[in-house]
């Protein structure tokens, strides 16, 4: 049997071969990404905790952290400054209740700075304008430190 013919008979040898290098070089691929991504989204994690902690808070689950926010901030980055995002941000910074009882309160400035502090972390672009909507609230110090 000389080569060629063992070749043209055993085509699907090679065929599977190829197959099965491309089909691990993908794997490779997307498997570098997650790791990357994933390497990021702990080292803004640990950023984070580490900022909590510098201000005087418990430090946070990292792990819970990664899963809220990722490495692009999630939720919390998608267009801060929009009017219903500004609305929304405000409404929690009132005193709880519903409806008729809800009023407005001075808020904690520390509370107001770690929320700004996640926007510097994983989305710098958009602080300005966040601080900018801290700078007009009315802050204090209303909330005793642990």
């Amino acid at each position: 049997m000389s080569p060629t013919e063992f070749a043209a008979q055993h085509k699907w040898i090679y065929i599977g071969a190829i197959v099965l290098l491309v089909a691990l070089a993908v794997a490779g691929i997307v498997k570098y990404a997650t790791v990357t991504t994933s390497n990021q989204s702990v080292a803004k994690a640990n950023q984070l905790a580490d900022a909590a902690v510098a201000a005087g808070y418990p430090r946070p689950d990292t792990d819970v952290i990664e899963q809220v926010l990722g490495t692009d901030g999630g939720a919390v980055c998608e267009d801060p400054a929009s009017a219903l995002k500004t609305a929304l941000w405000r409404i929690n910074l009132s005193n709880g209740a519903a409806f008729v009882g809800q009023r407005p309160v001075i808020a904690d400035g520390r509370v107001l700075r770690a929320g700004a502090k996640i926007m510097e972390i994983y989305c710098p672009d958009e602080l300005d304008d966040i601080l900018d909507e801290i700078e007009g609230l009315k802050t204090d110090d209303t909330v005793r430190p642990r």
